[in-house]
């Protein structure tokens, strides 16, 4: 847009001085966008009417009936899924854009009244008895055919959570579900290999071109997983505690070079605090085994922590500058 336009109209008493000024405010400022607004608002809605609809049923099952309700939900799913099914362009390696604006939306709806179909159905009924990894099983499948087929993100993790508590249920004794236990060797073991996997999975996805957009999603959750599995290994092994750090930090250092590379400040931020906390464990840790009854490893530990936390934030603060220009996600 050229002001100077403007100003030969104001000049000449085309426009008066109220909007002179309201466009050299434009011109000067630019256009405010409001697509994450309205986007972080629509999804929104679509989570409360969800959960709504799961209120709802929790307060009125005796009158409504488990029939209505389960008839209900389900012929909304199947609306939904049809829907999408008639709108959607096929699949393809691609990223594919939603033919209008309320596609995205209806389709995260019926993905979230399926899950809430199939809980219904296993609670109330066991249609999958006391199998309740079948009862993940089953929605995760589809979850993630329907994620690559209408190419939807926000599906894709809800396909990687319902995994993550599949692979969880199916390692887990139910004995050790009944008591909490999830300090158990098995569920670190497991959450160390899951997180190292969906890594591959995003590098593979972005390598074979295969919706490569959906490479962030799942390097993301299995990033937060394998570092959270680390650090609890670092925390409940205290006789090879040392071994585990180490792996912490091989994790940490592939990350880093990772961020760097792809000039990724996220990435960088989530692996220098992961690491950060695993580091302050160690360090804290043989600060009171050297002086585990004077007062030295309390003085110790505070000096630790505040120049520690000094380095983090200027090491942060330093590779915010260098990716500045370059940083995304």
């Amino acid at each position: 847009m050229d002001a100077r336009i403007f100003d030969k109209l104001f000049n000449d008493g085309m426009i008066d001085t109220i909007t002179h000024e309201r466009i050299k405010v434009y011109e000067r400022d630019g256009a405010v966008s409001v697509y994450w607004d309205l986007l972080t608002l629509l999804y929104a809605g679509i989570f409360f009417l969800t959960t709504g609809i799961g209120i709802i049923i929790y307060k009125n099952i005796d009158s409504i009936g488990h029939v209505a309700i389960t008839s209900s939900i389900a012929l909304a799913t199947l609306a939904s899924f049809f829907y999408c099914l008639r709108k959607a362009k096929g699949f393809k390696t691609g990223k594919v854009e939603p033919p209008n604006v309320w596609f995205d939306y209806i389709f995260l709806l019926g993905c979230l009244l399926m899950l809430i179909l199939t809980a219904y159905l296993q609670f109330q009924y066991q249609v999958f008895g006391t199998r309740w990894g079948l009862a993940t099983f089953f929605p995760m499948v589809i979850l993630f055919l329907a994620a690559y087929y209408f190419d939807h993100i926000g599906v894709l993790s809800l396909a990687i959570t319902n995994l993550a508590t599949w692979v969880g249920i199916t390692v887990t004794p139910t004995r050790l579900l009944k008591e909490n236990d999830f300090d158990s060797t098995t569920i670190i073991y497991t959450g160390i290999l899951l997180g190292a996997l969906l890594i591959l999975a995003g590098l593979l996805s972005i390598h074979k071109n295969i919706k490569s957009h959906f490479g962030f999603t799942y390097k993301n959750f299995g990033s937060h997983l394998l570092f959270v599995s680390t650090l609890s290994a670092v925390f409940n092994f205290s006789h090879s505690y040392l071994l585990w750090f180490l792996l912490l930090f091989a994790i940490s250092f592939y990350q880093f070079r990772e961020a760097v590379k792809h000039k990724s400040f996220y990435f960088l931020v989530i692996t220098a605090i992961y690491f950060y906390i695993g580091l302050s464990y160690v360090a804290i840790s043989n600060f009171f085994k050297i002086n585990a009854r004077g007062d030295a490893g309390i003085y110790l530990s505070l000096f630790y922590l505040i120049f520690s936390g000094l380095g983090l934030v200027i090491f942060l603060l330093r590779y915010n500058k260098i990716l500045k220009q370059h940083a995304g996600v």
